[in-house]
């Protein structure tokens, strides 16, 4: 039961990475426009980190690993957009 209850909890907090994402991208346009590459490595880093942590069977950084993916991730489709408007 604890153990779904963490799972609970991680799976809450990678639904809070998606507002999150929105919000950074709006705030930190310059970094974003700059920072295409670094941000796409960050990524791939992030994903390989998620995969490894999932054959640990390390939850902490599983979820960790994923939040950053989906920050990261956001944040570049809300860039890629705006710079198709434009």
């Amino acid at each position: 039961m604890e153990e779904i209850f963490k799972i609970l909890i991680g799976i809450l907090f990678l639904l809070l990475g998606f507002p999150i994402g929105n919000f950074l991208a709006k705030k930190t346009k310059e970094e974003l426009a700059q920072g295409q590459r670094w941000f796409k490595l960050l990524i791939i880093c992030s994903l390989i980190g998620a995969v490894a942590s999932a054959f640990l069977k390390n939850d902490v950084l599983f979820f960790s690993f994923l939040f950053i993916v989906i920050v990261t991730s956001r944040s570049l489709k809300n860039e890629k957009r705006k710079s198709a408007f434009h």
